[in-house]
């Protein structure tokens, strides 16, 4: 079981250093960094230059306010500079984001970002073995590479490309054209994994005719936990805002549909259409909360993982301990939680 963490999205670039040690010390193989309030890529940077074991990837970059030209040239540095500890993980993000937000085209985003990959593998294949750039995709067109602006090969295998996505159409690409997938917060259920998620994965690998099968799988469940009851009680609270204010999102609130509470995702989804945020934890009752979250202390948390993961996914991202001081009893936890397996076949 691959375990994985996100450096806190709110971390300036002066603490990289502190936080990347500290979630390595702890015994997590992979960081992700995220896209919400800083450059991941100068975050990637920091990582691997204050680690030695962790493989970092994104997760995920905003793909199309970005040539794949671009972004190419930051992933092939980065696994370089990382001795091959770099992956690159791509998404489309949501229409409001893109047009509002980015200022962006927003077309269809999965065959857009099914392109950006072909392009991506294109331009790295060229940066490799110094080939010719002919790339012709239904969004995007490389015919240019002229040696002074091609960085060379790598002694390291190029960047995996990874995916993240909550839709089956996208779940489908990723399982034809992506190493890796990230499942979302609000479709790492187990209910969405094994109803859509998977099966899209599978359906996808085996329209592409990978001989490797299906992608890796990283779920992030947005555990509740902490070292005791009360602990865990503060968290819940914390989780209860965070998830609601996910599953407000209409593209989002598929889990919630499969268990039996599309009257819950129609109330969230009007607060958030109105914006009445405050509104939105309340509608996150405690019966649904424990119907979309997996929770128990550091020392029943293994457990209860299993329960719910055995089978169903790769790896398991959870978040650090907010305290500190519970870093020992957490990192005897994870060592635990390594043993939850196999995989999906």
């Amino acid at each position: 079981m691959e375990l994985v963490t996100s450096l806190p999205a709110d971390t300036p670039l002066s603490e990289v250093d502190t936080r990347i040690r500290r979630i390595e010390a702890l015994g997590f193989d992979t960081v992700h960094i995220s896209e919400t309030l800083r450059d991941p890529f100068a975050s990637c940077a920091l990582a691997a230059e204050h680690s030695t074991t962790l493989t970092i990837r994104t997760s995920m970059v905003v793909a199309f306010p970005r040539s794949p030209m671009v972004t190419a040239y930051a992933a092939w540095d980065l696994a370089n500079f990382s001795g091959g500890r770099f992956q690159l993980g791509i998404a489309s993000q949501v229409r409001g984001n893109i047009v509002g937000r980015y200022s962006t085209p927003w077309t269809d985003p999965v065959a857009q970002l099914g392109d950006y990959a072909g392009a991506l593998r294109a331009i790295f294949a060229a940066f490799q073995c110094g080939a010719p750039l002919d790339y012709h995709g239904t969004h995007y067109e490389f015919t240019r590479l002229q040696p002074y602006f091609n960085p060379g090969p790598l002694d390291v295998p190029a960047p995996e490309i990874w995916m993240g996505g909550v839709g089956p159409r996208m779940c489908t690409l990723a399982g034809a054209v992506a190493d890796g997938f990230v499942a979302h917060p609000t479709g790492s259920h187990p209910v969405s994994l094994t109803e859509q998620v998977l099966p899209a994965l599978r359906a996808g690998a085996d329209s592409a005719g990978r001989t490797a099968g299906r992608p890796r799988i990283i779920v992030v469940p947005k555990v509740i936990t902490g070292p005791d009851a009360t602990a865990v009680a503060q968290d819940r609270e914390a989780r209860r805002a965070e998830m609601a204010f996910l599953y407000s999102t209409p593209a989002y609130r598929g889990t919630l549909d499969r268990l039996g509470f599309a009257k819950i995702a129609d109330d969230l989804s009007a607060a958030a259409q109105a914006k009445d945020w405050g509104k939105l934890p309340a509608l996150l009752n405690n019966e649904v909360l424990d119907a979309l979250v997996p929770q128990g202390t550091y020392a029943e948390l293994p457990a209860v993982l299993r329960s719910w993961y055995s089978g169903v996914c790769d790896g398991i991202s959870l978040d650090l301990p907010v305290d500190p001081d519970a870093d020992p009893e957490f990192r005897a936890m994870l060592s635990t939680v390594r043993g939850i397996y196999p995989g999906p076949s």
